[in-house]
């Protein structure tokens, strides 16, 4: 009987001979399945030289080509490839084959309860060696997380079932087998992405690959002749129970050949995804406190601090459901592949031939927004046992599918749980990059891309005292801990103060701060024993010295290294916890966030003083809006903070220091030219440039640029980019100190962020690392009178560091460059002057793109921010915009991608919730990117609810940006255009600005609404203000239709209520 398909399955256009070969990237192959499924939806095809894959990613669909007796599993077309080292291994082999039903029904008492019990010692033994290792390096040694478990699994899979000890922590230098076996991995990976020529043009590559193979099965044969030749081991591991057992079908024992098949077989897969785990379990407990906060909790409730036992493992729910909700954010190995036994219809319509391909992409099923609420969000709870054994048949395969599900489940999952005990009873983990996103690696399975942190030892641990609580046995003398210094000169006299500085930030501002009181603190005797992020310092605050923490908020939440400390703060129920601390906080904020102001430096400072520490001075606080942050700083710096501590140590009898000294960097001038950047940014190179505005109007372009390798984003996202001061901002410097061009310094000194006792350009120096635009403050002039030669300038700097100081220099946004040009009577030296000036800061742009059209390119769109200084000296040219304006094609630039908040991305299910997306000039950029995503889904074929644009611009055929892309993706249904016209109204329906628009289309608006529209503005204040007052309007006629009140209080109530669920906002001026 032929089965005739109801519905065609979608493909993307192919090409001759190669079909779909371009539509995948070799490197990433997973990223552009997943970009597949997004733009396709449920389903696609893919035809490749040779063959036909169907893609299948819902829950409905996979969960039907589960049934065992309709679809069996097929190796991939890597697996394919990793056949011909591992045969037919239990991995990789056909079900249909012998071998595998003898090896699975040999090795199935092995892997059960009591056999994975008896495992435990040993792998007990092994993840001593990672928390002893980590406790050894310190807490400022960057861990390279995906190495180090990656380390710890293997040294655990080969010890638990041969008895062979790789002793990966003890050699920087991996076993030989280590090595090949990586390598295979990936040239398994890179032989399926090999245009098919013929085999010679592969020979060099052909006789490596066979070499990596060579040496697997050497050292797997090695292992098992020498259990076999020991007539005396009577170890009970997996290869007892290979070399012994017997198939109770057959009778039959397993051959050499197939038990050296699944040596090799337990080291590749037994390794791999609990590393992969492991790696995902700590990114996400490190972005979620709160569920870290727990893990932790559990640890210290179940275990408490004595040695974990195989008791405890059983004991330890929370944890189990961390595991499992890592798996399903990031299953290491995200496809699995079925085939039709027999020609048959999905879904009843899509046909699929007998033995095609299905391959079952994971990160559709895990994410299934039919399944998952907030599919996208880290919930543990969800995967508590109660709530995981409700989730529908099929919704979670992290283990492949039925019969041919992953054997060494209980192995891993006994494995995993025990070093998440072992390493959160003893250490506490930051970040070791703070604004660090997540990235994946793609081998035979996926990691954590250059995921690095520091472990710092809980409850005063230290090396020694750790290995005797792994160990169950007491110390027989315990060392004072000893701290360790982050980067300031720990050197001091005898007089000095310790003093502990710690911050909370993201956009680097609260942590220049936090170095500059560092770098001050030498000057007034103080020796900074820590200078740490808020993380850093959970559980283990100093009582014996003042602490100082600078912190900012962000829409109400904590910075990302400061979200650990203040889970931990209010969690803390002893009222008496602080008792004998010390300390001063400091927040920045900004008043437009008027809901959420200073609400974690509020947050700290009261919490402190509950918990029984004793307050220096009151909270003081910084508001952008109002004020430049470094300026009201150094004012509670100089006029708080110092006199504060003075009298501190006055009444702890401490001597007095009669006179401060600025602390100074001395720099020697060369001719020697060097460089150096040292950032947490890479290279991403330009692509294209254009302008978007016709001439004479104010400049706005677009810039497109391929990111660097394994960097992702959403729409929504941006873009972060490390500029470089004007060149013309630079050459007055360099001027104004007498440097020639090609000069260069060296800088010696400590504490503040500039590449120290080494030759570099000082063109470099003053590019890269400084803001020369920063304000001047007032202690920046106090200290150029100081050194003014000539009396009426010393007089009138002195006036400007005073009573003129808002009005002249603040309001006028005045430099130091500035001023040392207006008075040159001022003999400052240099290295002075570089320690007035904060490190060069990362910009961040929103991007104006889709993955879809290319994830490995990105666009951003911005204005040309220039004009006459405020300060009477010259132009004023922004230092971000005026360098992306000058870059060329082919230029390089630092960038990194930074997620937007979680609300500012398109809704998980397009075709049921209509979008509303308000912007005023290059705040379009965001919605370019949804715009264009859309566009890619409904060329797939995808029904996608409605979405209108409003759009604020000057002038039709003047910056009315994209218009021309916007007008084509209007024709293919992605979006409907209303523009208002500041300076042509009579062009757009007398409507000047968008939310005149919006009060003109206030009927399509409010149908929209109803059927559930998700509300985006991008903007600045005045675009925001004026959105959310003609919304509220708009709500407010509408129920008077309906005869309803609501008041101006409730509207206010109303928005408040539906920030972040209804309609989010970027801001930005």
């Amino acid at each position: 009987m032929t089965i005739k398909p109801v519905a065609s399955i979608p493909e993307p256009p192919g090409y001759p001979f190669i079909g779909h070969i371009t539509e995948v990237d070799a490197e990433n192959s997973i990223q552009s399945f997943k970009g597949l499924a997004e733009r396709y939806g449920e389903i696609f095809r893919l035809n490749f030289p040779g063959t036909t894959l169907v893609w299948i990613s819902s829950h409905s669909l996979i969960d039907e080509v589960c049934d065992e007796k309709r679809f069996k599993k097929t190796p991939n077309n890597v697996l394919t490839e990793i056949r011909l080292g591992l045969h037919d291994g239990l991995f990789t082999a056909k079900l249909e084959e012998p071998n595998w039903g003898i090896a699975h029904r040999v090795l199935m008492p092995a892997f059960g309860p009591m056999g994975i019990r008896d495992m435990f010692d040993e792998m007990h033994d092994v993840s001593s060696q990672l928390a002893l290792k980590w406790a050894r390096h310190g807490p400022h040694n960057r861990i390279n997380v995906a190495e180090d478990f990656t380390r710890l699994t293997l040294d655990t899979i080969a010890l638990c079932s041969m008895g062979f000890r790789f002793n990966s922590f003890y050699s920087e230098n991996l076993h030989p087998f280590v090595e090949s076996m990586t390598e295979f991995l990936l040239d398994c990976g890179r032989r399926v992405q090999r245009p098919p020529l013929p085999s010679f043009f592969y020979r060099k590559q052909n006789e490596t690959f066979q070499n990596h193979i060579r040496v697997l099965r050497e050292t797997a044969l090695a292992v098992l002749q020498e259990r076999v030749a020991d007539t005396t081991n009577e170890r009970k591991d997996l290869l007892t129970a290979m070399l012994k057992g017997r198939d109770s079908q057959t009778g039959q024992k397993m051959t050499d050949e197939s038990i050296i098949d699944n040596l090799i077989t337990f080291l590749v897969a037994g390794h791999e995804t609990t590393s992969g785990t492991l790696s995902y379990a700590m990114y996400r407990l490190m972005k979620n406190p709160d569920c870290y906060r727990k893990v932790q909790q559990e640890v210290d409730e179940v275990i408490g601090k004595g040695p974990i036992t195989v008791q405890h493992v059983q004991k330890l729910p929370y944890i189990s459901a961390v595991l499992r909700e890592a798996l399903r954010l990031d299953s290491p190995i995200p496809v699995f592949s079925v085939s039709a036994i027999e020609d048959t219809l999905l879904k009843g319509k899509y046909l699929v031939r007998k033995g095609e391909p299905i391959n079952c992409l994971l990160p559709g099923l895990h994410l299934d927004p039919t399944v998952f609420e907030d599919p996208l969000v880290f919930k543990p709870e969800r995967m508590l046992d109660e709530n995981f054994n409700k989730l529908p048949k099929n919704a979670w395969k992290p283990f492949g599918n039925g019969l041919r599900a992953c054997i060494g489940r209980p192995f891993a999952w006994q494995e995993a749980v025990l070093v998440m005990a072992m390493i959160f009873q003893n250490f506490n983990f930051v970040f070791a990059d703070a604004d660090y996103e997540l990235h994946h690696k793609q081998t035979l399975t996926l990691k954590p891309h250059n995921l690095f942190m520091r472990a710092i030892l809980r409850d005063g641990l230290n090396p020694v005292s750790l290995e005797h609580r792994l160990a169950g046995s007491e110390p027989t003398s315990e060392k004072q801990k000893t701290s360790i210094p982050n980067g300031v000169d720990h050197t001091h006299d005898a007089h000095d103060q310790q003093l502990t500085i710690l911050y909370g930030s993201n956009s680097g501002t609260c942590e220049s701060l936090a170095q500059r009181l560092a770098f001050d603190a030498r000057s007034h005797g103080y020796n900074v024993s820590t200078l740490d992020c808020l993380d850093a310092a959970v559980e283990s605050l100093p009582k014996d010295q003042p602490t100082i923490i600078i912190t900012a908020s962000y829409e109400g939440q904590p910075p990302d290294n400061a979200a650990h400390f203040v889970s931990w703060l209010n969690s803390i129920e002893d009222k008496s916890a602080f008792h004998g601390s010390s300390y001063a906080v400091f927040g920045c904020g900004h008043h437009d966030w008027s809901q959420t102001f200073h609400r974690i430096p509020r947050l700290v400072d009261t919490r402190f003083d509950e918990l029984g520490a004793t307050r220096l001075v009151e909270l003081g606080l910084a508001d952008a809006g109002k004020e430049d942050m470094f300026v009201a700083f150094e004012a509670w710096e100089d006029n708080v903070l110092w006199p504060a501590l003075d009298a501190l140590r006055a009444s702890s009898g401490a001597e007095a220091l009669t006179e401060t000294q600025p602390t100074q960097l001395e720099v020697q001038v060369s001719n020697e030219r060097s460089s150096i950047l040292k950032q947490n940014v890479e290279e991403g190179k330009v692509l294209a440039t254009r302008t978007l505005t016709a001439d004479g109007e104010p400049v706005k372009k677009h810039v497109e640029i391929r990111l660097p390798p394994g960097m992702s984003y959403r729409p929504g996202d941006y873009l972060a980019v490390l500029p470089v001061n004007p060149k013309d901002t630079v050459q007055r410097a360099m001027r104004r100190f007498g440097l020639p061009w090609d000069a260069s310094i060296r800088i010696e000194g400590t504490g503040i962020r500039l590449p120290t006792n080494e030759l570099v350009p000082a063109n470099s120096i003053l590019s890269d690392y400084v803001e020369l635009a920063q304000p001047a403050t007032r202690r920046n002039i106090l200290a150029l009178a100081d050194v003014a030669d000539n009396e009426d300038d010393c007089d009138v700097l002195k006036k400007f560091a005073a009573d003129e100081y808002d009005e002249e220099i603040a309001a006028k946004r005045v430099s130091v460059l500035d001023l040392l040009e207006t008075y040159p009577s001022v003999n400052l030296p240099l290295g002075l002057f570089l320690t007035m000036l904060p490190p060069m800061r990362v910009r961040q742009y929103s991007i104006s793109s889709s993955p879809l059209e290319d994830p490995s390119i990105v666009s951003i769109t911005f204005s040309l921010v220039s004009g006459r200084a405020k300060s009477g000296r010259g132009e004023y040219i922004g230092v971000a915009s005026s360098y992306l304006g000058s870059l060329e094609v082919d230029d390089r630039l630092r960038v990194s991608v930074r997620p937007s908040p979680a609300a500012f991305h398109l809704p998980s299910i397009p075709e049921q919730t209509p979008l509303i997306l308000v912007a005023a000039g290059s705040g379009i950029a965001p919605f370019r990117g949804f715009i264009q995503e859309r566009v890619a889904m409904i060329a797939s074929g995808r029904k996608l609810a409605p979405a209108v644009l409003y759009h604020g611009c000057r002038e039709p055929g003047r910056d009315d940006i994209y218009a021309a892309e916007l007008a084509d993706w209007k024709k293919v249904g992605a979006v409907t255009v209303k523009r208002a016209f500041s300076r042509t109204p009579e062009k757009s329906n007398d409507c000047k600005y968008v939310q005149d628009a919006m009060w003109a289309d206030r009927s399509r608006f409010l149908e929209l609404w109803h059927q559930g529209a998700k509300l985006y503005i991008c903007g600045s204040r005045r675009v925001s203000q004026g959105v959310e007052k003609v919304t509220k309007s708009i709500q407010q006629e509408d129920a008077k239709r309906r005869g309803e009140h609501l008041s101006d209080e409730d509207a206010k109530k109303w928005w408040d209520e539906l920030r972040n669920v209804r309609f989010t906002t970027d801001v930005f001026d």
